[in-house]
């Protein structure tokens, strides 16, 4: 390796670096700003003793703020940052696999048996732990029954996937649909709306702490084989020559990207469009390396949804479905993703 070689990887080194080290500041300094916004404000100093309170006794916090700080905004800050995290980083490692960068981490049907198995669980009049567990158990059964029909296909594994994955999709739509249909639209059609739109309205540490542990195993695993995406990302044959098991490390990915959608569902409901921008934007700052990009789509999806979160809860007096913006932002992206292909 020459001067020139070694000079141009330290400077890659280093931006890449700052660049990490930028996006976890910005992601503390967001989430900090988050626990003072919504109905009931908090000051800065208040935010800071609710959270010293628990740790130290202080005598002039009110109560209520401790209360908001710990049972309401925590279990929601969090939930955003993880629902964020785990969408960006599935959808970045779909794109990589399928090498197609318009692919979304519901492109095998997890949103939509995630939707049909809390439609069905909220017409059973279920409680908010079985909905979040039917909405779970949904998506991977969608996706599982995409891969078994796929792995039968005398065709391209990739392309079955697509295929199968897209028919499952309407097939569970198509449940939803008739769910909606004959619920009572006084009551159950109303609580199926709401959920298919997204909300961290009802999110609280139980919630939080259950679909915590499928998002933390689904990151840590594509974090620890994040580089053998950039492989995945080659011909099946090229990658053959080099050693690579593509259908083993496929379903691993596949496994670990499915943890992180349907928990992210079964948490938020429907959140659109965050497994499709985020990536892009990482892959616009630190390039195409899946080392980098992985972790960087992380702390973006993280802020990202924070953020937009912050905006469902404060523009109006009455809170905004997240889904809903979070679509109106996405949509608009995506057009302009159109158009600069399309060039």
């Amino acid at each position: 390796m020459n001067k020139n070689s070694k000079l141009l990887k330290f400077d890659r080194f280093f931006k890449s670096k700052y660049i990490f080290v930028f996006m976890t500041l910005a992601l503390f300094a967001i989430v900090i700003i988050s626990f003072g916004i919504g109905y009931y404000p908090l000051s800065p100093s208040e935010v800071f003793k609710a959270f010293l309170s628990r740790f130290i006794e202080i005598d002039d916090i009110k109560k209520q703020a401790v209360t908001i700080f710990w049972n309401i905004r925590l279990p929601r800050i969090l939930s955003a940052c993880f629902i964020g995290a785990s969408l960006s980083v599935a959808g970045s490692t779909y794109q990589g696999m399928f090498r197609n960068p318009l692919v979304s981490p519901d492109i095998l049907g997890v949103s939509s048996g995630a939707s049909l198995g809390a439609a069905l669980a909220i017409l059973l009049g279920s409680s908010n732990f079985t909905i979040q567990m039917s909405a779970f158990l949904g998506g991977i059964a969608a996706v599982l029954f995409s891969y078994i029909i796929s792995r039968n296909s005398p065709h391209s594994q990739i392309i079955s996937l697509v295929l199968t994955g897209s028919m499952v999709m309407a097939l569970c739509n198509a449940g939803v649909t008739l769910i909606k249909y004959i619920s009572d639209p006084n009551d159950v059609l109303q609580q199926i709306t709401f959920w298919l739109m997204g909300s961290l309205t009802k999110t609280n540490n139980e919630a939080f702490l259950w679909s915590f542990i499928p998002m933390l195993l689904g990151l840590i695993i594509i974090f620890l084989l994040r580089w053998k995406i950039n492989l995945l990302t080659l011909d099946d044959e090229e990658a053959q020559t080099m050693g690579i098991n593509i259908r083993f490390y496929r379903a691993i990915f596949i496994i670990a990207s499915t943890m992180l959608s349907a928990a992210a569902v079964c948490l938020g409901g429907l959140i659109g469009w965050v497994g499709l921008m985020i990536p892009h934007m990482a892959r616009a700052i630190c390039g195409v390396n899946y080392e980098r990009l992985i972790p960087l789509s992380a702390l973006l999806g993280a802020a990202y949804l924070v953020l937009m979160d912050d905006i469902a809860r404060s523009i109006l007096s009455l809170e905004l479905p997240i889904g809903v913006v979070t679509s109106i932002v996405g949509a608009p992206f995506f057009i302009y993703l159109i158009i600069k292909r399309k060039d």
